[in-house]
């Protein structure tokens, strides 16, 4: 067997792609959950257990759990075997070396960010590091909790990690390829982050990616500097503190959004895991996208300042858009987040985020404030939610919240009808796609092409006495005449050597007939060979019953031209059949 065919048989699909994506049990062996390749309100997503694959009907991607782990996380076939064969417990195979220039280079950035993390933390505990203690001291962060966030300071000369990395034999290109360094215009290196506070970025495996780093002095500039896009790490596709917070996202329902590195910090404290934050940038769809792999459910609580209640109305139609439900922490006295935790305690915030407000609440009461409860001014409010409003898909939902919110904002019947504001909700017309209709195949080939894949003893019996005329007018005959080919020159069946051997219409019809509602072994006492056997039955019988109809025909038109002698032989062999029949029966 060889080591990515160990890999497969010995890690559970479902529960690695369950780290990424909610998966509900559809059948005995299929989950469903929304794709997390492409953008989808309903779930055409789906995970086979027993074939240990998945596919998605929306959007066309298909494989294995390797090729998964491969796509979610961008990295090389060889990263994806290593990084699920590190997780499960498997031993790598004596000759490890990286399969290609690509992995090798990711290997290197991985290794040398782990190395980054080390020095930073050091050079935190250290006596250079006291500015950034006092610091964190000043914000109420214990050394526990930097700790748990692997929160370290970069040396101000900027030198001491280059060295460390240079020694440990890492090429020019390696360093110029990673966001640690940067060149000289003379020539050479010098480290990217000097004298700042430095913030692990982590992927959803935990691996360190990039970092942002916080200016301690007013003179350095810009206040967070974080790593440049690379091989590794694309800021659109990362939230900070994502890989801590899934399984409290899931286990609570909810995602809290915060807006920096130091909320997130704060709000953790607090006893509020499922925290995240946008890595120094505006929030974009694919990380809105990433948090609807884990909820339904958001909680915003950005900076209360103008920029922050910016911030959180532009979020809110992103949200929207994706189906999630939306609600807002509004704190009192402007504090952040994590100040208010610092001030008031986990428990006060704990109860503020319990306690948090539907958005529309939220963005009337904004409204007024900016336009004033005049009647001018609560045209404009009106005008102002219109956008949000509209974003909202579902139209009874729409409608309830077109009412509510002309009540929060003062609108009297008049204004309603003049403004037109209930009627624009009402008209909004639906965008929401509808999946391609799926060519429907019968039940005999998704049975069949199931049992024989699942098993051995069904591949023995029953593919020997597949002629090609039952399988004449299936619409998978390449696959079943394939597969039986594999079985007679000795190769591993399984689902992914026989995609291997498709070209790509058929791979489509492979994954239709595979992750259909499937029946499971010793279900009602049946066995995939037991159903095997019946399809060839059905298929024999047909036959039969068709060569049967045939020699009629030409027994009565043998009859009709006077040919009785003729017509006695066809009569003679159509008794044999049924008398061969009955003794086989």
């Amino acid at each position: 067997m060889d080591f990515a065919r160990q890999v497969k048989d010995s890690v559970d699909i479902v529960s690695v792609v369950g780290r990424y994506v909610r998966l509900k049990k559809a059948a005995a062996s299929r989950w469903t959950g929304l794709c997390p390749f492409h953008q989808e309100k309903t779930p055409s997503f789906s995970v086979n257990s027993a074939l240990n694959i998945y596919k998605c009907f929306g959007c066309g991607v298909a494989g294995d759990v390797i090729k998964f782990v491969q796509e979610i996380e961008r990295l090389t076939f060889w990263e994806a075997l290593k990084l699920l064969a590190e997780q499960h417990g498997i031993p790598l195979p004596t000759r490890s070396n990286e399969a290609d220039a690509e992995a090798k280079v990711r290997g290197a950035l991985y290794r040398m960010h782990e190395i980054a993390v080390e020095m930073y933390r050091n050079h935190l505990r250290s006596p250079q590091g006291q500015v950034a203690r006092q610091y964190l001291s000043r914000r109420g962060l214990t050394p526990d909790l930097a700790d748990t966030f692997q929160l370290g300071y970069s040396d101000p000369s900027g030198q001491m990690l280059l060295r460390r990395i240079e020694q440990e034999g890492f090429t020019h290109e390696q360093m110029r390829e990673s966001s640690l360094f940067r060149e000289r215009e003379g020539g050479g290196f010098y480290d990217a982050f000097r004298g700042r506070l430095m913030f692990p970025i982590h992927n959803e495996s935990g691996k360190v990616i990039g970092f942002g780093g916080r200016a301690l002095g007013d003179e350095d500039q810009p206040k967070y500097l974080n790593s440049r896009d690379s091989m590794l790490y694309n800021k659109s596709h990362v939230l900070y503190n994502m890989h801590r917070a899934k399984e409290a996202i899931r286990r609570n329902g909810r995602a809290v959004l915060v807006e920096g590195y130091m909320d997130v910090i704060g709000v953790y404290s607090a006893g509020v895991q499922e925290v995240v934050a946008s890595c120094g940038t505006a929030l974009v769809n694919t990380q809105v996208r990433s948090i609807k792999r884990h909820t339904d459910s958001v909680v915003l609580n950005f900076d209360p300042d103008t920029a922050g209640v910016r911030a959180t109305t532009e979020r809110i139609p992103m949200l929207l858009a994706e189906h999630l439900r939306v609600r807002i922490v509004d704190l009192e006295d402007g504090l952040d987040p994590d100040e208010y935790v610092k001030k008031y305690g986990a428990d006060a915030y704990q109860d503020k985020v319990a306690r948090a407000v539907s958005y529309f609440p939220w963005l009337a009461d904004q409204a007024r404030r900016k336009f004033g409860s005049s009647a001018e001014g609560r045209m404009e409010a009106v005008k102002s939610l219109l956008p949000a409003l509209q974003d909202i898909p579902d139209s009874a939902e729409r409608l309830a919240v077109a009412d509510e919110l002309a009540d929060l904002v003062g609108l009297t019947p008049e204004e309603r009808v003049r403004t037109g504001f209930r009627k624009a909700a009402q008209d909004r017309k639906s965008a929401v796609p509808h999946a391609a209709a799926q060519n429907q195949l019968p039940a005999r080939e998704k049975i069949l092409l199931q049992a024989l894949l699942r098993s051995d003893e069904a591949r023995e019996q029953v593919l020997p006495r597949l002629q090609e005329s039952y399988i004449a007018g299936f619409r998978s005959k390449t696959i079943f005449e394939i597969l039986r080919r594999m079985v007679e020159t000795e190769a591993v069946v399984d689902f992914a050597g026989l995609e291997g051997r498709l070209d790509n219409p058929q791979k489509t019809l492979l994954h239709e007939l595979v992750t259909a509602d499937e029946l499971e072994e010793g279900e009602n006492g049946v066995t995939h060979l037991d159903r095997a056997l019946a399809c060839l039955a059905q298929m024999e019988a047909a036959q039969s019953a068709g060569s049967d109809n045939d020699l009629k025909s030409q027994i009565r038109a043998a009859e009709r031209s006077g040919d009785f002698a003729r017509a006695l032989e066809l009569m003679q062999k159509l008794s044999q059949r049924s008398i061969s029949r009955q003794d086989r029966s």
